[in-house]
């Protein structure tokens, strides 16, 4: 599929320039035709067919591998969640804190990425320590030393604010080198550039695929490194993750016991909806027949014709590291108002508070020539 194709195929598109991918990206009608196909066949065919919970799990199975192949893990790696913050929270709740202990963010993280660590401060007296940056850069000297003694570093692969890749490799050899566990809040990146989980090595990896994958809200996903899964223990448990089995000779009812999936779908509590991860899998096919390369090569040139006509008013880095881009406006907020109304959809972001646009393989040179125009 070519970038055009794609681009006829989502009918949001025609009424406005959308440069906002990186918050909620619009889906092509095939995504949604997945997701509501999925879900009349469940409602009107299934309970008098093959069942609901038969086509409900074979639908389950089939995102898992999905997202697993897209990502270079095994399927019983994933975890199929609602969100990215939705598999932080596993982790997050998941670990057996002790006072004291130490969780590393960096400033560039997403609420996503800070909350759940708030709660873990003020539920288990966690430490929270915030590593600075310089505009999206990552000093990894000062990494060192901030993990040095710390439980888990939690770090984005991209930044959400400055679009920064962030050296996610270098950052977690550091990490277990001091013993810590490293989470990735990776939700910028699958979608817009090459993800392979193995080559990361981290410990958790947390995403979602209504960004860069332009799938529906409410199917996000959660990597489990095999060695790393036995470290986590669910605080919350459901038929969907786990078996009853005999205790004093009795299965099931007061005295009934339970064990674990022995994999990543532990995780995994009952009937939640499947329409959206169905969703989910119809946009990373549609992802991967444009093709990774292309998805890049086109977010580089269009990226790169946005931050020559923008000039000195550039906060990203110059040269292309992701379809993020962040300019300085002296009201970011009235500048997105100001393009809202001229159908030119972009946002502000708090910290820098600036203005984002998020570049992707379905804008054209007239979508980056009608925004400068505007501004």
């Amino acid at each position: 599929m070519d970038p055009g194709s794609l681009r006829a195929d989502i009918p949001a598109l025609a009424d406005c320039i959308y440069l906002n991918t990186g918050a909620s990206s619009p889906s092509p009608r095939r995504v949604v035709d997945a997701a509501t196909g999925f879900l009349e066949g469940q409602q009107f065919d299934a309970p008098c067919g093959e069942g609901v919970y038969g086509m409900a799990t074979d639908a389950r199975e089939s995102a898992r591998e999905a997202v697993a192949n897209h990502l270079g893990a095994a399927p019983g790696e994933i975890a199929l969640t609602d969100s990215t913050v939705d598999g932080i929270n596993h982790v997050a709740t998941g670990i057996d804190w002790e006072p004291d202990d130490v969780v590393v963010r960096t400033d560039l993280e997403h609420p996503a990425g800070e909350l759940p660590w708030a709660r873990m401060r003020d539920l288990h007296g966690v430490e929270v320590r915030e590593l600075s940056t310089d505009r999206g850069r990552l000093d990894l000297d000062e990494l060192k030393a901030a993990v040095a003694d710390a439980r888990l570093l939690c770090l984005s692969s991209l930044s959400w604010n400055y679009g920064t890749k962030l050296p996610v490799a270098e950052a977690v050899d550091i990490a277990h080198d001091a013993g810590a566990q490293v989470l990735v809040d990776a939700v910028q990146s699958p979608g817009q550039m090459p993800v392979d989980v193995t080559e990361w090595g981290a410990d958790f990896v947390a995403g979602s695929g209504h960004k860069w994958l332009l799938g529906p809200w409410g199917a996000g996903f959660l990597y489990v490194d095999g060695a790393a899964l036995e470290t986590l223990h669910p605080r919350r448990i459901g038929y969907f993750g786990a078996d009853t089995v005999e205790v004093d000779g009795e299965v099931g009812g007061a005295a009934a016991g339970y064990e674990f999936n022995p994999d990543a779908s532990r995780f995994e509590l009952g009937t939640d909806a499947m329409a959206p991860h169905v969703g989910l899998e119809a946009g990373i096919e549609t992802i991967e027949a444009v093709g990774l390369d292309t998805v890049q090569s086109r977010i580089a040139e269009l990226t790169d014709r946005l931050k020559e006509g923008l000039g000195d008013r550039l906060l990203s880095p110059r040269d292309y590291e992701s379809g993020l881009v962040t300019f300085a406006a002296e009201n970011p907020d009235a500048v997105v108002d100001r393009l809202d109304e001229a159908g030119v959809r972009i946002r502000s972001i708090p910290d820098p508070h600036a203005c984002r646009v998020s570049v992707h393989v379905f804008n054209t040179a007239g979508d980056i020539d009608a925004l400068l125009d505007a501004l």
